[in-house]
């Protein structure tokens, strides 16, 4: 095999198209933007995810058989990658090489310093020293391993405690669909160092902003009430009422909001979308229940439906400019493409259960390219004015709820959803609410309990991806249910 050869002689694979991700406005929930979405992948502006891969191998390795065909080995995973490509159509491989001595990584170093992660797949025995050189780069790095690659799994873990190892995480399995898995991390880092928040409000924050952006690169930047009425009074009515329209007719019900109300509620959601797009930004939140609830909310609308018509483009949407919830929400889109879900839980110690119940709901909780719930349009709860969803969410769904707090803890907790309430009667609490049989116990989650109200809420377990994303980014994973 001759060293130093480059995959272009291998097969190559175009894991992602030239079209962007939800061009098509029927992929969206109410008012896409006609001309195409700026995203390639939800919560992420324009550009792609850059991954290296590399094929780790070497001539004198003799097991798990001599004379391995390392050309043979990278058409299978060619293969495999061609079967993800709709996963992976947001990935750009930059680097992409067979690497068979610890020279050729040091050929490529550079290259390696400007990516997202590195996804290294192991081939067969020996290649621990060309392992170490490419940790020694520190980027975040996957090493992809089917039994039979080697011998060198055994010492991984002590490798994980040891400086060089502490942005490596493994995958071991036969479960080729991994191969996808392990870009998640990755495609959450770029995505919140892409991310670009808008915070509606007078109160400071510049402290959180500046550690954030070191952090992960995520800029929030201040906007002024003028900015929004701007946009909100350069609304054509006929939009805003076109808007409102798709929002009526989509609803089960429309309960107590008046159509006037609904139609100003709309009228500042086509007016998020339009500074979302003069800011080039990714992320709306404002300050309802604060500096902006009287001459925003009051003396105009709530940001309620705004914000759901966000997080169903794929955008984000937060209410109360709770930052912290807008990091977890961006993470979320990262790892798994689907938006978070802001609540304010109560506790029932008989069931093992912890309720979570916001007013405002999120109708595409399985991403923007999927169904939407079922809704109705309620005022909000305690307030009793105002226009927001009332989101049936799906029984039966496993669900991860995680706070990213500051810029070295994440707690977290995992549950069911067993019940969805969503009838008139149920006049208690927020109008959102789901009650999650929690992974462990409730009792120990309340005591756990710390950093504020809030938790954000997602569809699924994605407890590894988070994991392997805090490995990556230095922050502590805690369950608060155990």
């Amino acid at each position: 095999m001759k060293k130093g050869i480059k995959r272009r002689e291998f097969l190559r694979l175009t894991a992602a198209g030239s079209t962007l991700c939800f061009c098509s406005t029927g992929l969206l929930a109410f008012g896409a933007n006609k001309q195409g979405s700026k995203l390639i992948s939800p919560g992420c502006r324009r550009t792609k995810v850059k991954v290296a891969r590399i094929y780790m191998g070497t001539s004198h390795g003799l097991w798990p058989k001599p004379n391995m065909n390392f050309t043979d080995e990278i058409r299978f995973y060619e293969s495999q990658f061609e079967k993800l490509k709709d996963e992976l159509y947001d990935v750009e491989f930059v680097v992409d090489e067979l690497i068979t001595s610890p020279e050729q990584v040091g050929s490529i170093k550079s290259r390696l310093k400007e990516v997202d992660g590195i996804l290294a797949i192991h081939f067969n025995i020996g290649i621990q020293p060309i392992l170490n050189e490419i940790l020694s780069v520190g980027q975040p790095t996957i090493v992809f391993a089917v039994p039979y690659s080697g011998h060198e799994w055994v010492g991984f873990g002590d490798l994980q405690k040891q400086q060089m190892g502490a942005k490596m995480e493994c995958i071991l399995t036969t479960d080729y669909t991994k191969l996808a898995s392990a870009i998640k991390p990755f495609r959450a880092i770029h995505h919140l160092r892409e991310a670009k928040i808008l915070n509606l409000t007078t109160r400071s924050f510049t402290e959180y902003a500046n550690n954030i952006n070191k952090k992960c690169g995520t800029e929030i930047k201040q906007i002024e009430l003028e900015q929004v009425l701007d946009k909100y009074n350069a609304v054509s009515d006929s939009k805003a009422k076109t808007e409102a329209e798709r929002w009526i007719k989509g609803a089960v019900q429309v309960v107590e909001p008046s159509t006037e109300e609904i139609f100003k509620s709309c009228k500042l959601a086509l007016a998020f979308e339009q500074l979302l797009d003069e800011e080039d930004a990714t992320v709306m939140t404002a300050d309802c229940y604060g500096s902006m609830h009287g001459p925003l909310c009051q003396s105009y609308a709530y940001p309620c439906i705004g914000f759901t018509r966000l997080n169903n483009m794929g955008l984000g949407g937060i209410c109360e400019s709770d930052l912290q919830s807008a990091m977890t929400h961006i993470l979320y889109q990262g790892l798994s493409g689907k938006p978070g879900f802001i609540s304010d839980p109560t506790v029932d110690e008989s069931n093992n259960t912890i309720i979570l119940a916001h007013c405002m709901g999120t109708t595409k909780m399985d991403g923007p390219d999927k169904p939407a719930a079922t809704y109705k349009l309620r005022t909000i709860m305690e307030r009793q004015e105002g226009a927001v969803p009332q989101v049936k969410m799906r029984n039966g769904q496993k669900v991860t709820q995680a706070k990213l707090v500051g810029m070295d803890l994440l707690p977290y907790f995992t549950g069911e959803i067993v019940e969805t309430p969503v009838s008139l009667e149920d006049d208690r609490g927020c109008r959102t609410k789901i009650t999650v049989k929690v992974d462990g116990d409730v009792s120990k989650l309340w005591k756990n309990w710390s950093h504020g109200l809030h938790r954000v809420t997602c569809y699924g377990d994605i407890t590894k991806e988070l994991g392997h994303f805090c490995r990556f980014k230095e922050i502590k994973m805690v369950n608060e249910a155990v």
